[in-house]
């Protein structure tokens, strides 16, 4: 690992820390001789101060260490690139070095909106680098505002009243499942009800993978082959099942409709060549979206399971009885079942490329 890298990982750190606190994901780290002397994370909120910003709490806390203003000698690791604010305070610090991670297109202020860093007129120079661990540092502001965008779209979609929503805490603490969510609620068969989905990995990959679960199971059953990243995977929950939204009634929930909605929800999508993967739960389902649309699904694959004790993640949709609807209906969850484990999900992938490749 280079220098560099070591001290941007550290940043990195208090942009996660930013992140977990409601923060826009940006941390700095302030270093002298090898030697760290302080950290900053964004915190404009919870400080109700506009310059907070990670650049100047990190100089403020160096300030303080070093018992002086002028920081001579120091550099600082930032995961975004300075603003003008952060870049004039850098330079009235009279910091040695700059180093950052993503380039800021729309406010960065070394480089790539304006260079104050190139400005020779002024009494100081501050010596720059940009890019390190640029992507990882990007990936997280990007996850960071897709959930804030998805968070507000969940808030613009009012609830109906013969439907339950289940409160998004109840899924904040399940293992290996950080992926956006994405909502649909205006399918011609849908009455209005939220449908909720994943869809993860390249759009352009030889194929889509279109993942349904059986009865108490929901897309978690499938999270480990989401996390791939080779190949799209797209999971809905079933509406009663999973994120989606729980009608109260018994009565809707049928085989039948859920194949209506699903097709639709595809012909919506028209993400290209299918591969059809299902739980043990979902065979009937199975055979229905391949009866309804022949050639629709050229390869149909049965999902493994690794037995994995995940009891919890199939109770996190039903806070009470209330919400039950859909069990009652359609069966509840095996008690033994957990998806495909990591090696499992890769070999369905592998199967499901291979298919597909010309």
């Amino acid at each position: 690992m280079t220098t560099e890298t070591h001290w941007m990982q550290l940043a990195l750190a208090e942009a996660r820390l930013a992140a977990e606190a409601g923060e826009v994901p940006v941390g700095a780290v302030l270093v002298k001789d090898g030697r760290l002397i302080a950290s900053g994370r964004n915190a404009p909120l919870a400080q109700h101060d506009p310059s907070a910003h990670a650049e100047m709490n990190a100089l403020r806390a160096g300030g303080a260490a070093l018992g002086n203003y002028r920081l001579d000698g120091c550099e600082l690791y930032v995961t975004l690139e300075p603003c003008a604010m952060c870049a004039g305070a850098i330079l009235h610090a009279r910091l040695a070095r700059v180093v950052f991670g993503a380039a800021d297109p729309k406010t960065g202020a070394a480089g790539s909106v304006l260079d104050l860093f190139a400005q020779s007129q002024l009494n100081h120079q501050t010596e720059v680098q940009g890019g390190v661990l640029a992507a990882e540092c990007g990936d997280l502001l990007q996850d960071f505002f897709k959930g804030r965008r998805s968070a507000a779209r969940e808030a613009a979609e009012p609830l109906s009243d013969d439907a339950l929503r289940t409160p998004a805490e109840r899924f904040g603490a399940l293992a290996d499942y950080g992926f956006a969510p994405r909502y649909v609620s205006d399918l011609p068969s849908q009455h209005g009800w939220r449908m909720h989905y994943l869809d993860e990995g390249p759009a352009s990959a030889p194929c889509a993978c279109v993942c349904v679960h059986g009865p108490g199971e929901w897309s978690y059953f499938f999270r480990h082959l989401a996390a791939l990243q080779t190949l799209r995977v797209l999971a809905p929950d079933l509406i009663g099942f999973g994120r989606s939204d729980k009608p109260k009634r018994d009565a809707v929930h049928h085989w039948a409709w859920h194949r209506d909605l699903l097709l639709e929800w595809l012909e919506r999508l028209q993400p290209g060549p299918l591969a059809l993967i299902h739980s043990a739960g979902a065979s009937e389902l199975a055979s229905l979206l391949a009866g309804a649309a022949p050639g629709r699904f050229p390869l149909v694959l049965l999902a493994p399971d690794a037995r994995e004790p995940v009891a919890d993640a199939w109770r996190a949709p039903f806070p009470d009885r209330g919400y039950e609807a859909a069990l009652r209906a359609l069966g509840p969850t095996p008690p033994d079942v957990s998806g495909p484990d990591t090696v499992q999900a890769a070999r369905l992938a592998r199967d499901a490329m291979g298919y597909f490749a010309p």
